[in-house]
Parts: C-alpha cells; sequence; structure tokens
C-alpha cells in the first residue's frame, strides 16, 4: 500500500475557509493518470494537482490538473495555489524580492511570479496566455433561461466565447439581485451547451459587494463536475480581456478586481492584469493570495 501525501490550500483568499480549497500532491511520480483522476474525484474538490518533474530541465515542476470529472490543460486557482504550496515547502526558491518560475501544464510553460507586499505578504501571479475570442451568442433568451433569469436580468452586451486556455461563455448581468438568483438548469444546458466545445459559464456584473472590487463574478461547470466555483483563476483571465475588449475597462495596463465565491459562503479576490500593444492584448494576469488550510494522506 502506498501512501501519498497531498496538502491543501484556500487559494484567492487570505483568510482560512475562503478561496478555493485545492489539494496539490508534490510528488505524482509514479502514479497514473487514471489513478489521478480517480484521487480527484475521491476528494470531490474543484481540482486537484499532481506535481512531477519538468519534461524541459529549463523549467521547474510539471503540473497535472483534475476535477472530479476531467482533466484540464490550464487552471488558474491550482496553478496559484500549488506554487504556494511549492514555496512553502521550499521545492522552488522565492528568498528575493520578485521571482519568476516556470510551470509545465498541457496548454504550455506558464510563468509564475511571487512578489512580497511591505508587510511580507506574498502574492503569487500567473501569466495566461493570450486570449482567443470565440463566437457571440444570440438566443439571449435561451441563456437567460438557463440561468433561471429573464432577458431583462442581462446587460446589453455581448454573450461571448473567450478563452486563455479555457473556453468560457461570458454573460453580462444587470445586478446583483440578478446574480444572487441564477440557479442554472441542467436540462437547458444539456441541450444547448454540453456538447459544444464550450460548455462553463462565467457571469458577471459591475455592481459589486466590496468596495475596491470591479467586478461581481460567478461561474458554473457541470461538465467538469463543478456545480458553482468559488474562484476561477483560469476564467478570471480571459474575463478581464472580455471587459478591455468591450469597453467596460479603458484603463491600459489594466488592473481589475474580481470578487467571486460570496454566494457560497467563500469569499474570494481575484486580481487580474491586461496589458496592450498597439490596440492587441499582449499579457494577461491572473493572481492573488493562499493560505494553508492542513494536510492528508490518499492509501492507493
Amino acid at each position: 500500500m502506498r501512501k501519498l501525501r497531498y496538502h491543501l490550500v484556500d487559494v484567492f483568499t487570505n483568510e482560512r475557509f475562503g478561496g478555493n480549497p485545492l489539494a496539490v500532491f508534490t510528488n505524482g511520480r509514479g502514479v497514473e493518470p487514471a489513478l489521478m483522476q480517480t484521487i480527484a474525484r475521491e476528494l470531490n474538490l474543484s481540482e486537484t494537482v499532481f506535481v512531477l518533474p519538468p519534461e524541459d530541465p529549463a523549467n521547474h515542476w510539471r503540473l497535472r490538473i483534475f476535477t472530479p470529472a476531467t482533466e484540464l490543460p490550464m487552471a488558474g486557482h491550482p496553478t496559484v495555489g500549488t506554487a504556494y504550496v511549492l514555496a512553502r515547502e521550499h521545492l522552488v526558491d522565492v528568498t528575493g524580492d520578485e521571482t519568476t518560475i516556470r510551470l509545465e501544464e498541457p496548454v504550455g510553460v506558464i510563468p509564475v511570479t511571487f512578489s512580497f507586499d511591505d508587510h511580507g505578504a506574498l502574492s503569487i501571479s500567473m501569466t495566461q496566455p493570450n486570449p482567443t475570442f470565440g463566437p457571440m451568442m444570440d438566443d439571449r433568451a435561451g441563456i437567460a433561461a438557463l440561468l433561471s433569469l429573464s432577458p431583462d436580468d442581462l446587460l446589453p452586451l455581448p454573450i461571448q466565447v473567450v478563452s486563455t486556455g479555457v473556453p468560457f461563455v461570458f454573460v453580462p448581468v444587470r445586478d446583483l439581485d440578478a446574480m444572487r438568483r441564477i440557479k442554472v438548469r441542467l436540462d437547458l444546458w444539456e441541450q444547448s451547451l454540453k456538447d459544444t466545445p464550450h460548455p462553463h459559464l462565467l457571469t458577471f456584473t459591475p455592481e459589486v459587494e466590496v468596495a475596491g472590487s470591479h467586478v461581481h463574478v460567478r461561474m458554473f461547470a457541470p461538465a467538469m463536475g463543478i456545480p458553482e466555483d468559488p474562484a476561477t483563476g483560469g476564467a478570471a483571465g480571459p474575463l478581464g480581456c472580455y471587459l478591455v475588449q468591450h469597453g467596460l475597462v479603458k484603463d491600459s495596463p489594466a488592473a481589475i478586481i474580481a470578487e467571486q465565491g460570496f454566494e457560497m459562503g467563500r469569499r474570494s479576490f481575484l486580481h487580474i492584469g491586461i496589458e496592450q500593444q498597439h490596440g492587441e492584448i499582449s499579457r494577461v494576469t491572473v493572481g492573488g493570495q493562499s493560505v494553508p488550510v492542513g494536510e492528508g494522506v490518499i492509501e492507493v
């Protein structure tokens, strides 16, 4: 019987039991992918990460990221949270004022930067691939019904697919009241989105609960086995791109704070950076803080 030790951290928060919980196995050597998926299903968190040696020695580590239902090509809170665990376990050196490491993920190499504020708090930021803007969806009434809303609950902005590694359908919602009333109708989701290349939904509104935030977010990914996610870094990057592309954020470079997880009792704050060159988005970053929660052992 082999014992696999994992670390449990809450990501995109500075409060224990906030943010998005993540399990990180720092030694994934010799664990078959099918077993990784089984373990992720057993833990039943949004994501579980297995750390492996890099395929290219110029990089630091390789990550395999699993939801309860599938492996992901890239994800935000697993990348940020795993980097935090690697630093805490002295598996990467972050003794300087700012350090950047390179993590291999199926989508490619992800640079991750560590920095400290004036109070010594560690913040971790990942650079995501530049965005791909996908189709706009014309069936506004259908999308609203899928969310148990009316078309009047949506803002007069595009419903569009955007990706920085994982595609999401971005749905602009009028206000916090409508956001709180969202309930995904799985029957309508199965009819309209389940079998498409973009089955995941991110809803957002410019009305926020916390001063200093710019956008309030909820994310739903039944195809990943995630009914709702409290903090979604893989969606935050393309969200920032959407906000810049459609003129909701005009600053360049843009610094955006997204609040998420409030409806789940897990307040999360994601810091999004968008840079542009010659009118095109040239850099996308997503970051935040993490806190340790505990450790555990799985016997396999």
